[in-house]
């Protein structure tokens, strides 16, 4: 019997890892560069942030508390969900430039969403269907990843001081993405094309 107390999204479109951090340089020239940005087809979650089992070895995304040069911030940061729906209202908003691809904001989950999906849709969980097990995978203590400067620079080509404060403030409430941790504590794997689901 479906569980009537979730309501699906859509599936998962891509999965990555930020091999090391994004933004760069020191201020106030700091720059957004997305090549450190490694997709994968399965990505493992634990309860210390996101990693890839690959033939040579576990890669590490810097959100993981074990990155020699973790940017984990006690465990608020752990993973990272975005939305297909976001990516496109990024684009409306600043063009459809080759840089503002799905994906580019280094969120470790996107998903394939429709409209504008705010902190309280997604605060009280995101549940992942696994196609391989059936079992479900809850992502808890959602916030905001508020943008920096860097990627708001980045995403809208803006240089002067006041159309960077409104781009922050248009990639602000979400639609950057969101931080959230594994509610479980036993490590497991999602994998693309696994469906995902909010509470009702």
């Amino acid at each position: 019997m479906p569980d009537t107390s979730l309501r699906p999204i859509g599936k998962i479109v891509r999965l990555q890892l930020q091999r090391s951090t994004l933004s760069l340089g020191e201020k106030p020239n700091r720059y957004y560069d997305p090549s450190p940005l490694m997709a994968v087809s399965e990505l493992t979650l634990t309860p210390q942030g996101a990693l890839a089992r690959l033939p040579e070895g576990d890669v590490f995304d810097v959100h993981n508390a074990n990155h020699p040069n973790s940017k984990n911030a006690d465990g608020e940061n752990d993973l990272s969900v975005n939305f297909t729906s976001h990516y496109a209202a990024i684009r409306e908003r600043f063009g459809n430039g080759d840089h503002l691809y799905n994906g580019c904001g280094g969120e470790n989950i996107l998903v394939a969403g429709e409209g504008r999906l705010p902190l309280e849709a997604v605060a009280p969980g995101i549940a992942i269907r696994s196609a391989k097990t059936g079992d479900l995978i809850w992502l808890r203590g959602v916030v905001v990843a508020h943008p920096c400067q860097p990627f708001s620079k980045y995403a809208s080509h803006a240089t002067e001081p006041e159309a960077i404060k409104q781009a922050l403030q248009f990639l602000d409430d979400g639609r950057r993405g969101f931080y959230c941790a594994l509610a479980e504590t036993q490590i497991t794997t999602v994998a693309v094309g696994d469906e995902v689901f909010l509470s009702t």
